[in-house]
């Protein structure tokens, strides 16, 4: 607990008061991911923890939301695992409600829809990475297998700096399945792998895309890659045999969205 009288503030929502055990979640941490939580209607927070400082940056419009606490820097590092750079902030917050593929992949528009699909990626620095580059290339959606995937935690969120409640990450029970629904939405599969058959410039030259990323261990499993149109490389150096999957999965956004 951080300490033992801090400060409340804000009006308190009737799920949250003291009556009853309190809901469990997990905690999230730092400026941007709090930040980003906070403006996510479809995010409930649970309980927000900050220190003076951090609530004065992230505002009053976005903490209006929910009750929180002002407690000392010390206090809002017991909240967390060890080493967390909290930045004065720790929101105690429930996973997001799940979105059906479906739901996601038919709201159209006018720019070109780029899906993402995460084969085997379990670290959750990469996976926070990718979301990352997501947000900040428009991507529609990142698919992930819900048995080898991170799932939501405060690692996750802070790697991604918000973009984990930017774009909707959805996980699925059989990646191979989720590319068939992909292919019946008109969306051209691609496998990004070294051995690629073309660049990736020239294998997704326009519409809408889905974009496979592989394990850096294992790659893109054999019945993944075989239901996607088309295999594509960037093209490097050869000084370098590969990049780090998130750096990769950066590179092709820009190349997608350039194109």
């Amino acid at each position: 607990m951080p300490g033992r009288h801090p400060r409340r503030h804000q009006r308190e929502h009737p799920e949250q008061g003291h009556h009853g055990p309190r809901p469990q979640g997990w905690w999230l941490y730092g400026l941007h991911p709090a930040r980003a939580a906070l403006a996510n209607p479809r995010r409930r927070v649970l309980r927000a923890v900050l220190t003076g400082r951090a609530a004065e940056e992230i505002g009053s419009a976005l903490l209006g939301r929910t009750r929180h606490e002002i407690a000392g820097a010390e206090q809002v590092a017991r909240l967390l695992p060890p080493g967390s750079v909290h930045q004065g902030v720790a929101l105690q917050v429930e996973k997001l409600p799940h979105r059906d593929l479906d739901e996601v992949l038919g709201a159209k528009t006018e720019r070109r829809r780029i899906v993402l699909v995460l084969d085997q990626i379990s670290d959750p620095h990469n996976a926070g990475a990718i979301l990352r580059s997501a947000a900040a290339f428009g991507v529609t959606a990142v698919i992930v297998q819900d048995r080898n995937a991170p799932a939501e935690s405060g690692v996750l969120a802070k790697a991604a700096s918000g973009a984990l409640d930017l774009v909707s990450y959805i996980p699925v029970v059989n990646i191979a399945r989720a590319l068939d629904d992909l292919g019946r939405h008109e969306f051209w599969r691609v496998a990004l792998t070294g051995d690629g058959e073309m660049p990736l410039a020239e294998a997704a030259r326009g519409g809408d895309v889905a974009l496979v990323l592989g394990s850096e261990g294992s790659g893109i499993r054999r019945l993944v890659r075989e239901r996607c149109d088309a295999s594509a490389f960037i093209p490097m150096d050869a000084a370098m045999e590969s990049l780090n999957v998130s750096n990769a999965a950066a590179v092709a956004l820009y190349e997608l969205r350039r194109g």
